[in-house]
């Protein structure tokens, strides 16, 4: 039994009194702002209905510590807080603890965070625009315990954030320095700046030549082909698309270690995940990623990196389904360093990607334990007898 579990047993063994939200935290102050009235740079953040920042504006209608649920649209139940001075839109609900020496506002926020999906799921409307009736909200019943048990459960949820944020701001500090060094190390006409000058000096001192794909590899797309979702059968070999994994079916066509690169949708022009990947094992592959094999595991790795660097939408036809056929893939041009430069600039990317990607042992990974960690004392501890 933890130190809050003692305290709730002691304080208030027979349960705590449940109020609704209109009886216990002041409405406060929201107006409309047109988009035009927003800025870049402006003194004070605005909240609306959304998750993150509306924006920004010189003036403010609310001073901080105050929990903010949205009204209306695509995130309406999303319970946010705050500690500054902010404007609150007009598609928001703004509250503040009527009283902070019988409640806190970061407490009652932590419990309707605690409770935001059933929020989103029973008490907003699912119209064309979906839509949180403030009377509905109002009616929410929050626990309150003693003020220092709050104290103790703020205290210990805040930790939880403020680590989760510092371990985020260092995930984004790693990848940018992932990409500054992803693009220099395959960024060959840098001269003296390049990283792995000395050996580029020693290995090829008449410069890196380009080659194409075809120079360096085989395209197997004509042996790749689609299956529709209805004939497919469920077994144990993943069936790869332009993007990664759709599915997984009980034959396969490839056998071997290939790398992917997406032949059509908007993620070629979006990137938001890889356009090139890499693939081993028994696998199927449909006719929206192109399926390229390599002399050997280094080579491909490189030309992964590469596309994966570079903008391609010169390559790129087509409108509304953007697409790079077999015929301009062909025209990309690599730089081909040696072998073992290319081992080199592997083996540090590698690093890189491991540490900013991986699921298993890197910083995501130590970001998802300590959510998973911060959700267990969260639910564990705001979970409270009605007394």
């Amino acid at each position: 039994m933890n130190e809050i579990e003692k305290m709730i047993e002691s304080l208030c063994p027979d349960g705590v009194e449940f109020r609704e939200l209109r009886d216990i935290c002041t409405p406060l102050r929201k107006a409309t702002l047109k988009v035009s009235e927003l800025l870049e740079d402006g003194e004070y953040p605005v909240i609306n209905s959304g998750r993150n920042l509306y924006g920004y504006y010189n003036k403010y209608n609310n001073e901080g510590n105050a929990l903010i649920v949205a009204a209306r649209g695509e995130y309406a139940g999303f319970i946010n807080y705050i500690d500054t001075k902010f404007w609150a839109g007009g598609l928001c609900y703004p509250y503040r603890s009527r009283d902070e020496k019988m409640l806190l506002t970061k407490f009652v926020y932590y419990i309707l965070k605690v409770n935001e999906i059933d929020i989103m799921e029973k008490l907003v409307s699912r119209g064309s625009i979906p839509a949180l009736n403030k009377s509905d909200l109002d009616l929410f019943k929050v626990p309150v315990p003693p003020l220092e048990i709050q104290q103790k459960i703020v205290k210990v949820l805040d930790i939880f954030t403020e680590l989760e944020a510092t371990l985020e701001a260092e995930l984004t500090a790693r990848k940018q320095q992932y990409e500054y060094y992803r693009n220099n190390l395959l960024t060959f006409d840098n001269g003296d700046s390049h990283p792995l000058k000395k050996y580029l000096e020693e290995l090829c001192s008449q410069g890196v030549p380009c080659k194409i794909l075809p120079e360096i590899s085989v395209n197997l797309d004509r042996i790749r082909k689609p299956i529709s979702s209805s004939k497919r059968v469920k077994g144990e070999y993943p069936y790869y698309g332009a993007s990664g994994i759709v599915d997984f079916v009980e034959h396969y066509i490839f056998d071997g270690d290939y790398l992917l690169i997406s032949e059509d949708g908007a993620n070629l022009l979006a990137r938001s995940t890889p356009i090139a990947f890499s693939i081993s094992g028994k696998n199927w592959v449909n006719n929206h990623a192109h399926i390229i094999e390599f002399r050997n595991d280094v080579t491909r790795k490189f030309v992964e990196y590469y596309i994966n660097s570079i903008d391609i939408s010169k390559f790129i036809s087509g409108g509304a389904q953007p697409k790079l056929n077999q015929e301009n893939l062909n025209k990309i041009e690599i730089p081909f360093p040696p072998l073992e430069i290319q081992q080199m600039i592997v083996d540090i990317l590698d690093k890189f990607d491991k540490l900013v990607n991986d699921l298993t042992t890197g910083l995501p990974a130590e970001i998802n334990a300590r959510r998973q960690q911060y959700e267990y004392y969260r639910n564990t501890l705001l979970t409270f007898k009605e007394r």
